[in-house]
This record gives C-alpha cells, sequence and structure tokens, in this order.
C-alpha cells in the first residue's frame, strides 16, 4: 500500500469526522486545509448545549421535507457551516483554504464559503441543491467531484 496523496489524506480525514455527526438523515464531516494543514474540522448536528436528533427525533422527518430543501427547518447545522464557526471561534484565518467535505455543500453553505475566502471545494456526494454549484462557480470557487484517485504520493 502506497502513501495517500494529501488530498486522499485529507478525504479519509473528513469521512472520520463525519462519524461525529448526530444527523439522523445523512452524516457530513467536513475539514478545512491550507498549506497542507488542518485548521478545523465540522460535522453536522445540534448547535452546542442543544439536544442532539439522535436524542430527540427527526424535524425534517416528520415534516417529510424532502432533501436539499427548506434548510431552515432542520435542528442542525451543516458540517460547512460549523467548521467555519469553529475556526472563526479559534480565531484561525480561513481565506485561500480547501475545504473538504463529504456531500456537496447546499446554497446556504455555497454562500459562507465565498464569503470566507475559501477557494476550493473537493466532495464526495452530490446533494440534490441545484443552486449551490452556480454560486460556487460564480463566486469563483474550484469544485472538485472527488472520487478518489491511485495509491501514490503527492509533496
Amino acid at each position: 500500500m502506497g502513501r495517500p496523496t494529501w488530498e486522499e489524506y485529507f478525504m479519509e480525514i473528513t469521512r472520520l469526522v463525519a462519524h461525529r455527526s448526530t444527523c439522523l438523515r445523512r452524516r457530513v464531516g467536513a475539514v478545512l486545509v491550507k498549506d497542507k494543514r488542518i485548521l478545523a474540522s465540522g460535522y453536522n448536528g445540534a448547535p452546542s448545549g442543544l439536544p442532539h436528533c439522535l436524542d430527540v427525533g427527526c424535524l425534517r422527518e416528520w415534516n417529510n421535507i424532502p432533501s436539499g430543501e427548506r434548510h431552515e427547518l432542520c435542528r442542525g447545522l451543516h458540517a460547512e457551516q460549523n467548521v467555519i464557526i469553529q475556526a472563526a471561534r479559534h480565531g484561525i484565518a480561513i481565506q485561500g483554504a480547501a475545504l473538504f467535505c463529504t456531500t456537496l455543500p447546499c446554497a446556504i453553505c455555497a454562500k459562507m464559503i465565498i464569503n470566507a475566502g475559501i477557494t476550493t471545494v473537493y466532495y464526495e456526494e452530490g446533494y440534490a441543491d441545484e443552486l449551490s454549484q452556480g454560486l460556487l462557480r460564480d463566486g469563483g470557487i474550484e469544485v472538485i467531484h472527488w472520487q478518489g484517485s491511485a495509491e501514490g504520493t503527492t509533496e
């Protein structure tokens, strides 16, 4: 087994971060990286100190809200929101960083990514939000649909 590329390494860590998610519908992880260093990580779940959906149930399920719609009707924050908030809480500058995420960011997160100065988004799974990709493109964000790569080394 060869040494993973930097992208493989960060995406694998992003998948691990997703395991902390407390969402009943989709586990998402996000990691911000700059100069080959992890700046912050985040996963989707309820705000700090509030009951988790794992404990109280899913508002979106109760109301039959499809994925990618009515984001405001959810107890949780998205992983992308949480990673940006974590960096802000700890005074970490993220302008020029790359975001590794297990899922394509939604339109709300895309707008935050643009204003935060994040330059690149790597994602594995798509997301049912057509507006998102257009916003990222119009915002000049490089979007890379990560499908893995051959084993190898990048320096």
